[in-house]
């Protein structure tokens, strides 16, 4: 079961199990994480569940897409480098330690 460390501006870390084939955000709002609004609920309509990547562990994961990527100029805290939408990216068996930190604020 592959785990997820949110890390928030303070420096907090939280780490959770995520099922496979479950969004980094459905994780998040499941455990009522701080920092992940996910306004559209994953419906890649809104741009409120950014997140700095740090690492996939050992998955190699599919750059965004042509809608994530326009959505991702529309974040509240400029992009980066490894900015996606946590509603974009699934868990695999492959992933086994993910590590994200959350944006400064999502609106």
């Amino acid at each position: 079961m592959p785990e997820i460390t949110f890390i928030g501006q303070d420096g907090a870390s939280t780490t959770l199990a995520g099922s496979i084939g479950e969004s980094i955000m459905r994780v998040a709002t499941r455990h009522g994480i701080p920092g992940i609004e996910a306004e559209c609920g994953g419906e890649l309509a809104c741009a409120t569940c950014h997140i700095f990547v740090k690492t996939l562990g050992d998955a190699d994961t599919e750059p965004p897409g042509e809608v994530e990527d326009l959505m991702l100029e529309c974040t509240a805290v400029g992009r980066a480098f490894n900015s996606r939408l946590a509603c974009q990216i699934y868990l695999t068996d492959e992933m086994g330690c993910v590590v994200v930190e959350l944006p400064e604020r999502q609106i």
